[in-house]
């Protein structure tokens, strides 16, 4: 579904990655700031262009499509959900499907459904602006406008950044029964390894701008390829250890 083929970019340092989401995969990107995650995820949807190497979804080439088509194709979700502060959440959920000339029935179920999906009831959020609601509804609100025009690719940068511990756990667990339920094939950036290993069925670990080693959260802290993946692991296995021992 997303193949990233020899990528290179220079003012993020990115060396050459090669690296394939399949369909319906949840693919975890982690590392350092610096490492060039998100680089990587602004790869897909054109809004970075690499200097070297080949971006596919669905097999074509990101570069041979129209910029705006591939974007609305993608939903795409960043810390702090981005939304128009003058405008409603319904408004807000509504924007793709507006622009791809919806009827207004069609959009109001629409905004209605994603709504209820993300666990805002829509008669009591349709109205609302975005300065009225939590950090944790704002972003529930960024997850459906980017799921508006029912895209089959969901990238994640850095989604739950800003929301508090608690909210947090609570969006992960919406985050993946979305990802099941809606069968995305879904990219997310995090600086979170817990949450990296938690939700993803792979994990993509960077630093200086190569890909060091890409697998299942087991095969990762099984057998990681190189001292840094082994040091992320070890800090994994350290804050679970602490967990147990508090809890015990």
């Amino acid at each position: 579904m997303i193949e990233l083929i020899d990528v290179a970019k220079r003012y993020a340092n990115i060396k050459n990655v090669s690296l394939r989401v399949a369909a319906g995969e949840l693919v975890a990107i982690v590392g350092e700031s610096g490492s060039g995650k998100t680089t990587l995820v602004r790869m897909v949807n054109r809004l970075i262009d690499p200097d070297a190497g080949t971006v596919r979804v669905d097999g074509r080439d990101v570069r041979e499509r129209d910029q705006v088509e591939l974007r609305r194709g993608i939903g795409y979700v960043i810390q702090g959900a981005g939304l128009f502060p003058h405008r409603t959440i319904a408004s807000n959920v509504a924007t793709v499907p507006w622009l791809l000339g919806w009827t207004e029935d069609a959009i109001r179920t629409r905004v209605n459904e994603l709504l209820e999906l993300v666990g805002l009831p829509p008669a009591t959020y349709r109205t609302r602006y975005p300065d009225e609601l939590s950090g944790g509804q704002r972003q529930r609100a960024g997850i459906a406008r980017a799921l508006a025009a029912r895209p089959k690719v969901l990238l994640l940068d850095e989604p739950l950044g800003a929301v508090d511990p608690i909210t947090r756990v609570a969006l992960q667990d919406e985050l993946r029964r979305i990802h099941k339920e809606l069968a995305l094939t879904t990219v997310m950036v995090t600086h979170d390894l817990i949450e990296a290993l938690a939700l993803a069925d792979r994990v993509a670990v960077m630093m200086g701008g190569e890909l060091r080693q890409i697998g299942t959260p087991r095969e990762l802290l099984d057998a990681p390829a190189d001292d840094y993946v082994a040091r992320l692991m070890s800090t994994a296995r350290h804050q679970a250890d602490q967990l147990r021992a508090v809890s015990s």
